[in-house]
This record gives structure tokens, C-alpha cells and sequence, in this order.
């Protein structure tokens, strides 16, 4: 049962890294420097003081970046490969009693896989935002990242069960609106290919 938790936490606490990288990050040092959660063996200096400042420095710069015009999108481009190994560490950080094979085969596919799926999601929902508002409501989609990966990160630590429910949810969400826009741009671009001009009399 315990490592079924921590296998539950760690999935959770990835998820929330494809909303924000550092912001899971510093609520696993912050929790386990109050002692509120235990970490693997070879963690353990994730709940140390130059850690926690570390990571403090690195979720306000990376929140502030999100709010900067352009510089968002330029985040972006780096984001999706930095979130598949924020969120292999972070799940691989709360993976105790388990193998080392089997710790960072579930840490690379579940917490690497779920952190890539949703950081897909928000990719294209600023891309879509970018190009429908011109940038002018990239700020709501990024106060709306912020508040999900707290939500999603404490919530995999308080309530596991519907922090589970809450990552069935948002992958869902995000594999369907991925879909949606690719498919809508293929449309566009093979809508004109496909229509057949009237016949000049």
C-alpha cells in the first residue's frame, strides 16, 4: 500500500511539473524540510536549505518569465524537454521501497510521460491564445498554469485519491485539446487544396 502512495504522489507531483517545472519542485523540498514528506535515500538533499533557495529563485523567475510578452512562448520551446525530466526526478523523489529498475522505469514513463502530456496541452493552448488574442490573454493562461501545478502538487500530497482523479482528468483534457488544434490546423491548411473552383462561363 505504501509504495502504490508514493507511486500516486509521484505521478501527481510530475503532472504538476508540466504546468510549471520548479513549482512541484519547491513544494516537495518545502514538505520534506518540515518533515510532511519523506523522500528516497538519494533525494534527500532536495529538502535542504540551498535547495529550498534554490528552487525559490527558480519558480519566481520562471513565473515572472510566464508574464513577459514573447519571452513566454520563448520558455516554451525549452519547456516540454525540461518538464519530462523535472517530472522523472520529482516522481523518482518519492518513489521509496522500490527497485531501482522498477523506480525509474515508472519515474521516466509515468512521471516523465504524464509531465510531457500536459505541458503539450499548455504549449498549444498559448500558442492558440497567441494567435487568437495576440498575446493579450497569454497572462490568464499562465495565472491558470500557476494555480493548477499548486493545486496539483499539494493535492497529490494531502489527497492523493483525488489528486489521481484530478491527473485522469487533465491528461484527458489535454490529449483532446491537442487533437483538437492539430487537427484544426490540418484542416485549414487542407481545405483549400480540396475545394474546387466554380467554372468560369
Amino acid at each position: 500500500m505504501q509504495e502504490l502512495l508514493s507511486i500516486c504522489v509521484g505521478i501527481g507531483l510530475a503532472a504538476a511539473c508540466g504546468f510549471r517545472i520548479f513549482v512541484p519542485l519547491l513544494v516537495v523540498s518545502i514538505a520534506s524540510h518540515t518533515g510532511h514528506l519523506t523522500l528516497a535515500q538519494s533525494f534527500q538533499w532536495m529538502g535542504s536549505y540551498p535547495a529550498l533557495v534554490t528552487f525559490s529563485v527558480a519558480t519566481a523567475l520562471e513565473i515572472g518569465g510566464y508574464y513577459v510578452p514573447w519571452i513566454d512562448n520563448l520558455l516554451d520551446t525549452v519547456a516540454t524537454p525540461a518538464a519530462i525530466v523535472a517530472g522523472t526526478v520529482v516522481s523518482a523523489s518519492v518513489f521509496t521501497d522500490i527497485s531501482p529498475f522498477l523506480k525509474w522505469t515508472l519515474a521516466a514513463v509515468a512521471g516523465g510521460g504524464t509531465a510531457g502530456a500536459i505541458q503539450t496541452g499548455t504549449v498549444l493552448a498559448r500558442a492558440a491564445s497567441s494567435a487568437t488574442t495576440g498575446g493579450l490573454g497569454n497572462p490568464l493562461v499562465a495565472t491558470g498554469e500557476l494555480g493548477l501545478a499548486v493545486f496539483t502538487s499539494v493535492t497529490s500530497m494531502v489527497a492523493w485519491v483525488w489528486g489521481l482523479l484530478l491527473l485522469g482528468l487533465l491528461i484527458v483534457a489535454a490529449v483532446a485539446f491537442s487533437i483538437f488544434f492539430v487537427g484544426r490546423k490540418v484542416f485549414r491548411r487542407l481545405r483549400p487544396a480540396t475545394s474546387v473552383s466554380a467554372p468560369v462561363a
